[in-house]
């Protein structure tokens, strides 16, 4: 079967670079708006001037004549602008699937990125023991840092800026054999807050919260920018403070979660997971001028250590670990399942009595409450699951039960 992989390295370009590179990041960014205000804005126009729907093809011939009259888009390589009307083409797509929302126009140090997709044009080569160069059309080559050897033949290179510096992640293509199947026990898992992941075996990982520690320094560098003038030298100053310390914060927190799913990895063959909803459960609790919510404060500091944990990215590197390894990544429903005993299967909001403790109300099991959590999330994974609201034991005044009258 084919694998790619991506390797990210840090550039180390000439300041004459670096301005060739941010120039062609803003041409790409301003193909990107303009397609997208043409498919946004004209499509009516122009369905019914040609009889046609706006399609990727069309808006390359039309990218054609504007680098004809405008220079500066003539500079930027060609692939580089064909590749952002690509990506709003897969936007579009997406939007259309149900998988995105709506494509939103890009903006200048957010968006800052650009791809090589002709891998004929591209090298890249190690100089030291750990330094190397990299060579793109229009660049020449570039020194990189933090040399390590390709995982195959070089398909694309994406170059992009992360808080100040430049990064090229170069994405591999190689044979490899179908991986033979684990033979290593299954496991359930369970994510949480106070816990970031709860086994089924009775082990546990500690939240690393590294958002949380570095939330003062954050909050104070967020003040110094509210103070400063929009367009001053040093508002873009104290901008690039803020994102240097939410890059840190996302550069840990992405170790944090590689060194966790790959220990877990090594050791299992099924890994099972609740297929947890985070957009759902971070989303926000302050409601409207009509309606407004309740405990705001308090739903607002939950959703940021909802979100400082970094459920997503962890099942979907997690998800990649064990596809290499022969195991697999299953999702299953999570209705229910921290209320329901691993012994006896009553299920009934009394059993948790804390949020570290589970006492069953029938057969008196005690337990771990995450522990029961990752052991009935394993269990899904292999049976039917019950029909949870027929036998689920309902006390009075709860939603769903009837009081009858006096």
């Amino acid at each position: 079967m084919i694998a790619r992989k991506a390797v990210l390295f840090r550039l180390y370009p000439t300041p004459g670079q670096e301005a060739q590179m941010a120039q062609t990041a803003g041409a790409c960014r301003f193909v990107y708006n303009l397609a997208l205000e043409q498919r946004r804005d004209w499509w009516r126009q122009y369905k019914a001037a040609t009889g046609q729907n706006i399609t990727y093809a069309g808006q390359c011939r039309e990218l054609t004549t504007l680098r004809a009259e405008v220079n500066w888009l003539k500079a930027a390589p060609v692939h580089t602008l064909q590749q952002a009307l690509k990506d709003l083409d897969r936007a579009y797509q997406n939007f259309f699937a149900g998988r995105a929302a709506y494509p939103t126009p890009r903006k200048r140090g957010v968006n800052d990125s650009f791809r090589f997709p002709d891998p004929t044009s591209l090298r890249v080569e190690r100089t030291g023991r750990s330094s190397g160069r990299i060579k793109r059309p229009k660049f020449g080559w570039i020194r990189l840092r933090g040399w390590c050897a390709l995982p195959g033949d070089i398909r694309n290179i994406t170059l992009s800026r992360r808080a100040g510096p430049w990064f090229a992640a170069v994405q591999c293509e190689r044979e490899v054999a179908e991986p033979a199947p684990s033979t290593l026990p299954d496991v359930g898992i369970d994510m949480g807050v106070a816990v970031f992941a709860a086994l089924s075996d009775g082990t546990s990982i500690a939240p690393a919260n590294h958002g949380q520690k570095a939330l003062r320094a954050l909050r104070k560098a967020q003040r110094v920018l509210a103070r400063k003038k929009r367009g001053s030298a040093n508002r873009r100053q104290a901008v690039r403070r803020v994102a240097r310390i939410q890059q840190r914060v996302a550069n840990a927190r992405k170790d944090f979660l590689h060194t966790r799913s790959t220990a877990i990895a090594k050791n299992h063959d099924m890994v099972v997971m609740e297929a947890l909803s985070v957009r759902n459960m971070s989303a926000s609790a302050k409601g409207s001028v009509e309606k407004p919510g309740r405990n705001v404060r308090q739903k607002a500091g939950l959703n940021r250590a909802i979100l400082n944990q970094g459920w997503g990215r962890f099942r979907v590197v997690l998800a990649y670990k064990l596809a290499d390894r022969g195991g697999r990544l299953v999702e299953v429903p999570a209705a229910y399942t921290s209320q329901t005993c691993s012994v006896c299967g009553c299920v009934d909001a009394a059993n948790r009595q804390s949020q570290a403790t589970f006492v069953c109300v029938r057969c008196g099991h005690t337990a771990n409450a995450d522990t029961n959590t990752a052991i009935n999330i394993l269990r899904r994974a292999d049976s039917a699951l019950k029909p949870v609201e027929g036998h689920r034991v309902k006390r009075p005044g709860e939603a769903g039960t009837r009081r009858r009258a006096a």
